[in-house]
This record gives structure tokens, C-alpha cells and sequence, in this order.
């Protein structure tokens, strides 16, 4: 006999993947308060190859609505320059000596309605990966009782119990996102 519970807990570090990924995705997004987060991963193309910014430089926040990028290395500043230009952030990276300062303009209307669409789709897409999971240990525990792994009356509960852990993380999804939409309109 095969203990449903562990067939649970086999999912239950790909649901935290899930949650942590979904986490770092909100980050990316504008809020009124900038973050390092916004730009650290803009792909910077550099000797023909292409690096996140954060492997070329150190961020940091100056005030409210700029940030500072210093590059490790003078050689790097055109190539991150452009490479912020022609992101989809809207900003104008200034060179200032051996350093990019870049200002975020206030958030329009029409930027917060963005956002929110942008939110409610990694919002779906996170839920989607959730319910994959809890198909895929579904399938398992059905499979196990077929084959007379599982008991019967075990089947049952461990499909109450895997909804319960699916409804948990659910849950956290739909608190961080709400937290998120928040933060944007609070701006």
C-alpha cells in the first residue's frame, strides 16, 4: 500500500516554485514605488552575447522615482543605455560619467489599466500551473487505486485533502496579486 499523502507532498515544492515565480513577476511590475526589480533582468547585449543588467551592474534607488544603474565596467554604459532605451518601460536613461540615471514618470491612468490586465494574466497563468499540478496528482492517486495501491475510501480523502493545499495556494496567488493591484491604484 502507497500512502496518498505522499504523493501530495511530491507536489507541494512545485507549488511553492509556482507562488515564488508568480512573486518575482509582481516585482517587475511599476508600482508608485520603484524597485532595482524593474530593470535588473532587461537583456543588455554585450560582446555578442546578451546578459541581464544585474550581471553588468549594481542598482540602486536614488529617490522615489529614479534609479541608478553603475556599471562594473565603463565599456558596458552604451550597451545598457540602449538596452534600457528599448525596453517597454517608457523611460530615458541619462548618462551621467561612469553611471545611467533613470527617472519613471508618474503613472498615467492609462498605465494602471495596463498593469491591472498585466496582473490578472500572470494571475491566470499561475492558477493554470496550480491546477496542472493538482490534475497531474489527481491522476496518480487515481491511478494507484486502479491498481489497488490506494484504498478506496483513501481516494476520496486524498482528493479533499489535495484541494485543500490547491485552495491554500490559490489563495497566495490571489492575495499577492490583490496586494499588487493595491499598491497600483494606491499611486
Amino acid at each position: 500500500m502507497i500512502d496518498y499523502k505522499e504523493i501530495i507532498k511530491k507536489i507541494i515544492p512545485e507549488l511553492d516554485k509556482v507562488v515564488s515565480f508568480f512573486e518575482k513577476e509582481l516585482l517587475k511590475i511599476r508600482t508608485g514605488r520603484i524597485s532595482p526589480a524593474l530593470i535588473e533582468d532587461i537583456s543588455v547585449e554585450c560582446f555578442g552575447q546578451k546578459f541581464p543588467l544585474k550581471q553588468l551592474a549594481s542598482i540602486s534607488i536614488l529617490d522615489p522615482k529614479q534609479l541608478v544603474i553603475s556599471p562594473w565596467d565603463k565599456s558596458y554604459i552604451e550597451p545598457i543605455e540602449k538596452a534600457v532605451f528599448s525596453s517597454n518601460l517608457g523611460v530615458s536613461p541619462i548618462v551621467e560619467k561612469d553611471s545611467i540615471r533613470i527617472s519613471f514618470p508618474p503613472i498615467s491612468e492609462e498605465y494602471k489599466k495596463n498593469f491591472l490586465l498585466i496582473i490578472s494574466e500572470k494571475q491566470e497563468e499561475a492558477n493554470k500551473t496550480i491546477r496542472k499540478w493538482r490534475e497531474k496528482a489527481w491522476e496518480e492517486i487515481q491511478e494507484r487505486t486502479k491498481e489497488g495501491e490506494i484504498k478506496e475510501d483513501d481516494k476520496y480523502r486524498a482528493k479533499e485533502e489535495l484541494q485543500e493545499i490547491i485552495d491554500e495556494y490559490n489563495k497566495k496567488i490571489k492575495e499577492l496579486s490583490d496586494k499588487k493591484r493595491k499598491e497600483i491604484m494606491d499611486n
